[in-house]
């Protein structure tokens, strides 16, 4: 089982707990409820889609509540500072 720390959190108390379809919920990470690689569009390397408008729809992508989503966040903050 995951514990909270610094680059863990499960918030199961939460109406939405978990938003994503999951294998094990114990594993799931709610650190980055809203996910800071939004803005790199297609180029976040997550499993999206877009909406027949243009937006783009993360639902199936389990990137930022994997346990190990601090290490990704990290390596990918160049590219979220580059636009910037």
């Amino acid at each position: 089982m995951m514990k909270n720390s610094s680059s863990f959190f499960a918030n199961k108390d939460c109406e939405y707990y978990p938003c994503h379809k999951v294998e094990n919920e114990e594993e799931f990470n709610c650190l980055f409820c809203y996910c800071p690689l939004y803005a790199l569009g297609d180029k976040c390397g997550g499993n999206l889609s877009f909406t027949e408008s243009g937006i783009k729809d993360c639902s199936n992508c389990n990137i930022p509540h994997r346990p190990d989503a601090v290490i990704y966040m990290a390596d990918k903050l160049k590219e979220i500072v580059q636009i910037s």
